[in-house]
């Protein structure tokens, strides 16, 4: 991560020479080296920030979490990514995300989904400990308005996953607990209503931008670190989500006039290139990310996602149900949905599809590194028939997106993997705006602006005129789709506006193409048998071990 670190480091020989001296029963009796206390952070401003710049990682708790480098926030660029648990694609090798697809997670198997309660809670702690200390430090109080604001982003930054993953939320305050407090105090365990979660993020939030940047720069190691415009789009997510019939704790309104003032701030714009932006940390898109540097070990996508016919894993697979929501361009003026029933669709189904495939998804026949891709039978080099067959794609795609073709495929550790990751971009808060906009108000003029800068970039025609307010919810809702495919925001999406009933009992489609002479035909096919959500789902549970070492007393979800 393009930060920097620092380490307090201590020479084993000296420190065991000064716990030698003295009595034998203190021998044992001596502070360890990799704790630094509240007293040592009070005496360093320098050592202080350092503190406050790492809270924007978190703790590696589980197998394939990061790589070498700790996991930021979400899934993003760990092995099974978010999107693999939801219909946009599934984990070729599993890694806990089937039980997922199949609705088989239980307070005692949470799969990939069951550290976001811990590391969160970790996380708001330190973010505690930090403003505590900032309070005791002597600095300049321009900067230390400025860290406090910084702090104040990262923690609600995890209160807003916490939100979003588990509903109500335990809201700690600014305490700061330690394993030997007595805990006596039931409130610690009662969990906050989800309105009372979502007054809570956005007043965090409001005091940020009150004191966060306009923009960082590349001194002193700030890019990558909060902004005003970072803390203003995230307080637009969360009036978003609140929103939504699932949370049903805000107005469409306020989620409108949030999204709004990310736009007025005249900073952002969307970057020409929809495939490049991925690669390119310096984009006008871009409002908040995550920054890696060479020699930084960490997952690199190349080797994870691409194809086994280059010496790839596969990783995460696209599925057929993300394919078939780009849409087909007739021509200039018009798009029209793909359909498996129009023989000229399905006879040749990766013809004249939305610009954003190609940028997202490696498909049969598609171009990449110097071939075409090759998933038909028999024979196709990135088939079952070609080389280092167990890593072949189930569903018959590959991942395209993030991918950089200047990155090696193989032996990249600490060569490749230098791309972003993007937790939040401009064209998110256009469609926040539209969607919230619709909602409020109907397909004004505003609407069709938003979602059609959005389209123009991709070399989409513009959206029909004279949509009604349904029809527009349905165009804005696919543009999401495929527009933030593979972002992290499609397993928040369908379970927020509750039809997660109807998308994620859908099969998880691949596809089978067979080739005979110069024909090549195409049947859909399931690619992860008993995909299954039940009510039940639209929240995870909290992890077993979280329940019982708050007494019981702290309240599970519904029906887990």
């Amino acid at each position: 991560m393009r930060m920097k670190f620092r380490y307090i480091l201590l020479i084993g020989a000296v420190a065991l020479a000064a716990s030698m001296v003295g009595c034998k029963e203190d021998f044992l009796d001596i502070k360890p080296t990799s704790i630094v206390t509240d007293d040592v952070l009070a005496q360093d401003s320098a050592l202080l920030e350092d503190f406050i710049v790492n809270r924007y990682m978190g703790v590696r708790l589980q197998d394939k979490e990061g790589e070498g480098t700790a996991p930021g926030f979400g899934r993003g660029f760990e092995y099974a990514l978010w999107a693999s648990v939801t219909d946009e694609a599934m984990y070729n090798s599993d890694d806990n995300t089937w039980l997922m697809q199949r609705g088989l997670l239980a307070p005692e198997n949470t799969g990939i989904a069951g550290t976001f309660w811990s590391r969160s809670y970790r996380s708001i702690r330190e973010c505690n400990t930090a403003l505590k200390t900032l309070n005791k430090i002597t600095m300049s109080q321009a900067h230390k308005d400025q860290l406090t604001a910084e702090v104040k982003f990262i923690r609600a930054y995890r209160y807003h996953d916490l939100l979003r993953n588990y509903g109500k939320v335990v809201l700690m305050g600014d305490s700061v607990y330690n394993l030997d407090d007595k805990l006596t105090n039931d409130a610690l365990f009662q969990r906050a209503s989800i309105a009372d979660g979502v007054n809570y993020i956005v007043k965090e939030l409001d005091a940020a931008a009150a004191n966060l940047p306009a923009a960082n720069d590349n001194t002193k190691w700030k890019l990558g670190r909060a902004t005003k415009g970072a803390a203003l789009a995230l307080k637009a997510r969360v009036l978003l989500y609140a929103a939504s019939p699932l949370y049903n704790a805000g107005t469409w309104q306020a989620a409108a006039a949030a999204a709004q003032d990310v736009i007025s701030l005249g900073a952002y714009s969307l970057h020409s290139d929809y495939q490049e932006l991925f690669h390119t940390p310096s984009s006008s898109e871009i409002i908040f990310e995550r920054l890696y540097a060479i020699g930084a070990r960490h997952v690199c996508l190349e080797i994870s996602n691409s194809p086994n016919g280059y010496g790839g894993w596969a990783g995460n697979t696209p599925l057929q149900n993300l394919v078939d929501a780009y849409e087909v361009k007739v021509d200039a003026n018009t798009a029209v949905p793909f359909d498996w029933n129009n023989s000229t669709h399905a006879n040749d189904p990766y013809s004249n599809r939305d610009p954003r495939f190609y940028a997202s998804i490696l498909y049969n026949g598609a171009d990449y590194r110097g071939r075409a891709i090759e998933t038909f039978t028999p024979g196709g080099q990135d088939s079952k028939d070609g080389k280092d067959n167990w890593n072949t794609s189930k569903t018959g795609y590959y991942l395209r997106k993030f991918l950089d073709d200047n990155l090696p495929i193989n032996n990249p550790w600490d060569v490749a993997g230098t791309q972003p990751w993007i937790y939040m971009r401009y064209a998110e808060v256009l469609l926040n705006y539209a969607e919230a906009q619709n909602e409020a108000v109907g397909p004004d003029g505003t609407v069709y602006n938003a979602i059609n800068l959005i389209r123009a970039r991709a070399n989409m025609p513009a959206l029909p005129a004279g949509l009604t307010q349904d029809k527009m919810r349905d165009a804005i809702r696919r543009e999401r789709q495929v527009e933030l495919a593979f972002e992290e925001h499609r397993f928040y999406d369908v379970r927020r506006w509750m039809i997660a009933m109807d998308t994620e009992n859908e099969p998880a489609y691949g596809i089978t193409i067979t080739k005979n002479g110069s024909t090549l035909t195409y049947a859909r096919k399931v690619a992860l048998d008993g995909r299954k959500f039940e009510e039940k789902h639209y929240w995870l549970p909290i992890p077993r071990a979280e329940i019982q070492a708050s007494g019981n007393k702290l309240e599970q979800n519904p029906n887990y």
